[in-house]
């Protein structure tokens, strides 16, 4: 099930807990994308983390930019249409260390979709 999470309170979160917050937003959205793209090669949060420190970020790029193109195909099947590829900005914001513009943008959006299943 996926879990409507404030951005703000989530960010708040991440400084009070040194970045720990933010480890286990990275896996729930992770988890959260799979679930609403219905990926089926599901990916593990704590295997993104890893790779994403192993590569020095590069697969965290990466990361960002799929979780676009899976959140946009996401929205093709439901008949939303935003007009551009979030997956370019999501990409460009990760490439300039903004990456946690990313977890809000993405959080955004999946609270769309968890406003959707809870009713």
């Amino acid at each position: 099930m996926i879990k409507e999470r404030n951005p703000v309170v989530s960010i708040l979160l991440s400084i009070i807990t040194c970045g720990i917050y933010q480890l286990y937003w990275y896996c729930t959205i992770t988890d959260d994308v799979d679930a609403i793209s219905e990926n089926p090669n599901k990916r593990n949060g704590v295997l993104v983390i890893l790779l994403t420190l192993i590569t020095c970020g590069i697969y965290g790029i990466y990361f960002w930019y799929q979780n676009g193109k899976m959140m946009e195909e996401a929205n093709q099947k439901k008949g939303i249409t935003n007009g551009c590829s979030n997956s370019i900005l999501y990409l460009i914001l990760a490439l300039f260390g903004f990456s946690i513009i990313n977890f809000i943008l993405v959080q955004v959006d999946i609270n769309k979709y968890a406003t959707e299943t809870s009713n």
